[in-house]
């Protein structure tokens, strides 16, 4: 599977910055949704951080100019592609930005096609060869706090399944790191956590259920090994799934 990219935008202009983010089909070309700084000096803070592989500035910016921060960045960062923005359409801006070492020259305001052809280009600069995907497109563009939905939505059906974050990674073209940080954000628990949460809520349903041996309601939830369901029932709860019977009056 190819590697999820990383981009950063450098802009003083919000409204730019938005724009680029919003018109970029990130998921498409297997890029994480960017990061943002506002000046050069931020912005290689930020790249010192998070090694971003494509990084598009801004020529006129305050503190630093994009002229000098591409001059450091290119020297310090020389496998990044560097995609100029500019609001002027000159040939010396142009001349400028490409001798620094840019990949791209993007004039503002940002046009949507030059964009994602500028994305493309530095996508296939770093892995020779590359073609977006075409298969699942309306999927692979989502945004990911309906991906994370998605997940929610799924585990509350299939909580009895092996479930791996590399399932939605693969599916959705983020990565596991960055799905799992947006899924404690809007449910202020893990991935793996809201596994656990929904497994242990209903075993202790079926657990009321006379009928059922412990071993069934552990294989009910998703535990091949009755052993290691009980231990995690009573790590969960602080009791064990029998003594939590025997409380009861069902054993």
């Amino acid at each position: 599977m190819r590697q999820m990219f990383k981009a950063l935008i450098v802009d003083d202009e919000k409204p730019a910055r938005i724009a680029i983010s919003k018109l970029g089909k990130w998921a498409q070309y297997r890029i994480e949704p960017p990061l943002m700084a506002a000046n050069g000096k931020e912005a290689l803070a930020a790249m010192r951080e998070v090694r971003p592989e494509i990084v598009f500035v801004d020529m006129n910016m305050p503190i630093m100019s994009g002229t000098e921060f591409l001059r450091l960045a290119s020297a310090e960062f020389p496998d990044t592609c560097f995609i100029v923005i500019s609001g002027y359409d000159e040939f010396a801006y142009a001349q400028q930005a490409l001798r620094c070492g840019a990949l791209d020259y993007l004039l503002k305001p940002i046009v949507e096609e030059h964009l994602n052809s500028a994305i493309l280009r530095a996508v296939q600069t770093l892995c020779p060869g590359y073609q977006p995907d075409s298969q699942n497109q309306e999927e692979t563009n989502l945004d990911p706090n309906t991906v994370v939905s998605i997940i929610h939505d799924y585990i509350e059906k299939n909580y009895s399944k092996n479930i791996k974050i590399s399932m939605f990674a693969d599916k959705y073209f983020f990565s596991k790191e960055y799905l799992t940080r947006q899924f404690k954000g809007k449910y202020h628990c893990g991935i793996y956590e809201y596994v656990l949460q929904v497994r242990m809520a209903r075993a202790k349903e079926l657990l009321t259920d006379p009928a059922l041996k412990i071993q069934d309601v552990a294989q009910r939830v998703g535990y091949t090994d009755h052993n290691y369901f009980s231990k995690a029932f009573r790590t969960y709860f602080g009791i064990s799934p029998s003594a939590f019977r025997q409380e009861r009056g069902i054993e």
